[in-house]
């Protein structure tokens, strides 16, 4: 049995035609759609009630519903390679959750309060579970996958310190998930490739099919060994090298080729009540959040370290 990527025979997830849901925004209700693929409406937003709306002007809500939100630590070789110096971080895949409140739409705001230093971007794919699953082997879990999404999985790291086991305050807080602006299937994953823009440059690039370490059939089915996964259900599949921090005014976006691409602006917002007060674990700056947060520029390409340069640069212009 094939347990681990490459894969020997494409899914039917993977297999065309190529459908695409999004929900959104229609007259201040939420309306499930159909992107049209073909045709003189292609590229509008047919809803199931049959209204055919342009999909550039509307407002986008998560695809998605999740009971849980379950990450991989690291699933990509040039990550791997950038923070741990070798190909594959560790023996078998390692977990962390994030809160379904840290869901965030596409083109939505995505908050970093101003106590803190360090947001980090992290562009990634989101596996989306479609049905019930227990206690299934790798080649029977593409059947329980529903689709795929791009997402955008950041993180505060100045909490890094104190949440390091559990990462429920780095990645968990509320907007830290851009996700959409679809669900989608009838794509081959394998030959896409992953790109993160801040500020319209690239910051991350990664061909998954070359840079992926466990694909999700073996990720569902280490899972489902103890945890029961439900329809809506999300696991976000990691990031590529070269993870950074941005700042206030800073547009994000994780494009993947065949699945879409998704956005956030990073606002900043007062600092918590409850901190000024002493509650809880304050925001630190230490060697080990700038780690996390600043990365090994000497592992990774120059070419994403100038277009980041160049990101803070046009802002600021």
């Amino acid at each position: 049995m094939n347990f681990e990527f490459p894969i020997s025979e494409l899914p039917a997830v993977m297999r065309g035609p190529r459908v695409e849901r999004r929900r959104a925004l229609v007259g201040g209700s939420a309306f499930w759609g159909t992107l049209i693929e073909g045709g003189a409406d292609a590229g509008r937003l047919q809803l199931d009630d049959g209204r055919v709306l342009d999909a550039q002007t509307l407002t986008y809500l998560p695809p998605v519903n999740p009971s849980k939100i379950i990450a991989v630590h690291i699933s990509y070789s040039s990550r791997s390679y950038e923070t741990r110096q070798k190909s594959k971080p560790t023996e078998s895949p390692t977990y962390f959750t994030k809160p379904p409140t840290s869901l965030n739409g596409h083109g939505g705001q995505i908050l970093k309060p101003a106590d803190c230093q360090y947001l980090n971007y992290e562009g990634e794919y989101a596996v989306v579970i479609g049905k019930t699953c227990r206690n299934v082997t790798p080649d029977e879990a593409w059947d329980y996958i529903e689709g795929f999404c791009p997402a955008l999985d950041m993180g505060l790291q100045n909490f890094r310190d104190t949440d390091q086991g559990s990462m429920l305050r780095v990645k968990g807080a509320d907007t830290l998930l851009p996700i959409g602006p679809g669900l989608v299937r009838g794509v081959n994953l394998f030959e896409q490739t992953l790109r993160t823009y801040v500020n319209g440059l690239v910051v991350q690039e990664a061909h998954i099919g070359d840079e992926t370490i466990w694909g999700p059939h073996y990720v569902i089915a280490d899972l489902a060994r103890h945890i029961t996964l439900v329809a809506g259900d999300v696991i976000l599949m990691g990031t590529p090298c070269h993870s950074r921090s941005v700042d206030p005014g800073d547009v994000v976006e994780c494009e993947i080729t065949g699945l879409g691409r998704v956005a956030g602006t990073v606002v900043e917002i007062a600092a918590p009540r409850a901190s000024a007060l002493g509650v809880g674990h304050q925001p630190t700056d230490t060697a080990e959040v700038r780690r996390v947060a600043l990365g090994f520029d000497e592992r990774v390409p120059d070419r994403f370290k100038q277009n980041l340069a160049d990101a803070r640069k046009s802002k600021k212009g």
